[in-house]
């Protein structure tokens, strides 16, 4: 992400929390702090026409590492957790840009894409508090900063509390879940880079590939 986890742009970006559909987003009961986040208007148009339906979209995870091995992580506002970058893709738009676009918005930093590393979906749909019913596919990609971009984390929109570099053994917590999970994926494709087989990980038959 789980299918009870709820999402920044109707992805399962968060872990835990609250939310009620609004017309211009979501809105995330955080202790006594209300907090509306942006859906994508393509969604909402959608909305219009199917209702409560099932909406299959896609959407990116990007883990950014810099010169010293470092990961980028931004901790939520809604939930407090540290997570990767997510985002979801606008219609047209290649996966890869997307990430990048996100990474941008969210941290400030310049990334560009080195490696495709996972694509997975969500086996089980989610259904939101107002009865809109959702299911993913997450398209998982290894960054780097680009040559000559911006390093320097900052906190690019209200989505975020807090960003920053940590090093892959010394990560901050508490991390969100769906964070957990993809980290298992780019600790293992990492580890079978290194050893000359980059193949992007995916589920075929039950098993992991």
């Amino acid at each position: 992400m789980e299918s009870k986890n709820l999402s920044v742009t109707m992805m399962r970006f968060f872990d835990s929390g609250s939310a009620s559909a609004q017309n211009d987003g979501i809105n995330i009961a955080n202790g006594s702090k209300e907090i509306t986040m942006a859906t994508p208007q393509f969604v909402l148009d959608l909305r219009k026409k199917i209702g409560h339906d099932l909406l299959w979209m896609m959407g990116v995870t990007g883990l950014v590492r810099d010169g010293q091995g470092r990961i980028l992580l931004g901790r939520r506002s809604d939930t407090g957790e540290w997570a990767l970058v997510y985002g979801i893709n606008e219609p047209g738009e290649q996966p890869a840009d997307t990430v990048v676009r996100e990474i941008k918005e969210e941290t400030g930093v310049d990334a560009v894409v080195t490696d495709l590393v996972s694509v997975t979906s969500d086996p089980n749909p989610m259904t939101y508090v107002n009865g809109d019913i959702a299911q993913y596919m997450d398209h998982s990609f290894l960054c780097e900063v680009a040559p000559g971009g911006n390093a320097e984390p900052f906190v690019g929109d209200d989505e975020s509390l807090n960003v920053g570099w940590f090093a892959m053994d010394d990560l901050p917590e508490p991390l969100a879940k769906s964070t957990v999970e993809r980290l298992a994926l780019f600790r293992t494709f990492i580890e079978n880079k290194a050893k000359g087989d980059a193949h992007a990980l995916f589920r075929y038959d039950g098993t992991q590939r």
